[in-house]
């Protein structure tokens, strides 16, 4: 099953690197990896996303928290959250096929960054399979050059929060 692991790591050289030797030392796979700083300077948020049956992912989380980088981690997956991921979509169009594509991106709910034929561009931010759907109706309807995407960001609903021991 695939889950998203959100995990407050101290923001220090080596830090990430470390994480990331865990799961290659361990044979796990990490789908998708994103970090990024918080509202204190010496913690990050990496959130990133793996494969696995309940007992891989049960010793994932247990090492995770046994690393000294390590500040605080919450499995998303295991509890009520939002999920968002944002893609950027290059196309190339023939000129007849702007307005069809103009209307499709406005129905998704997707923003165009650029209309020019030769490289139009758009924005897609919503939850994994909405922006998989998204991609699937594009493939045979125009000519797509690139696809680049966040990977998955998610946020505990309601007051629940991740936090650092300090905060």
């Amino acid at each position: 099953m695939r889950h998203i692991i959100s995990i407050l790591l101290q923001n220090e050289a080596g830090a990430l690197a470390r994480v990331a030797s865990m799961f290659s030392t361990r044979g796990y796979n990490i789908e998708s990896l994103s970090v990024a700083p918080t509202e204190s300077p010496e913690v990050s948020r990496l959130t990133l996303v793996t494969i696995g049956s309940d007992q891989v992912i049960s010793q994932i989380n247990k090492q995770l928290l046994k690393m000294v980088d390590v500040v605080n981690m919450a499995d998303m997956t295991l509890g009520d959250h939002i999920e968002r991921e944002l893609a950027l979509v290059k196309l190339r169009l023939e000129p007849d096929q702007l307005p069809d594509m103009l209307k499709l991106t406005a129905q998704e709910g997707a923003r165009v960054l650029d209309d020019s034929a030769d490289n139009f561009t758009m924005e897609l931010t919503g939850a994994a399979n909405l922006v998989d759907d998204f991609i699937d109706r594009l493939i045979g309807r125009a000519d797509i050059l690139a696809v680049v995407r966040s990977g998955p960001l998610a946020i505990a609903r309601g007051q629940q929060v991740l936090r650092s021991a300090t905060g």
